[in-house]
């Protein structure tokens, strides 16, 4: 491999991550922009039961969580991009799965119907940032 081959790949491995991690922190800031406009601006207390007792979701509960869903996902794609043979797809369809099974959470945790479906939302948001965003778009030959 020559030296201009290594240049241009080691450029896009670098554009690859940095378009990960921004998905990844989008996800988080749109995860966050749901809880500011509904907890503080809207008024809707975010809680959720833990067992008996029952638990603020606040702005940092929010960023944290989505946050290691993020670089969960993103750790799963690179194993799977290592591994197998389409690794986008296999991603996409794993990662709705996971999606569609998380919901379960809000669903049986939220305190109050305003709860649950903010946190819906919140699920929704991310998964659907990182789904999209994280396995990147297609490279077609031909297509430049």
């Amino acid at each position: 491999m020559t030296n201009d081959m290594q240049r241009i790949e080691t450029a896009k491995t670098a554009a690859r991550r940095t378009g990960r991690a921004i998905t990844v922190a989008a996800g988080a800031a749109g995860a966050l922009l749901l809880w500011v406009v509904n907890d503080p601006w809207a008024g809707i207390d975010l809680t959720a039961r833990q067992g008996d007792a029952t638990q603020h979701i606040g702005p940092v509960v929010v960023a944290a969580a989505a946050l290691v869903a993020g670089l969960a996902a993103w750790a799963f794609l690179a194993l799977l991009e290592r591994t197998v043979r389409r690794p986008a797809r296999t991603f996409r369809i794993v990662a709705l799965i996971v999606l569609v099974l998380s919901l379960a959470g809000p669903l049986g945790s939220g305190v109050g119907t305003s709860s649950r479906l903010v946190l819906l939302g919140m699920h929704l948001t991310v998964g659907a940032v990182l789904i999209i965003g994280l396995p990147g778009r297609r490279n077609y030959r031909g297509c430049r």
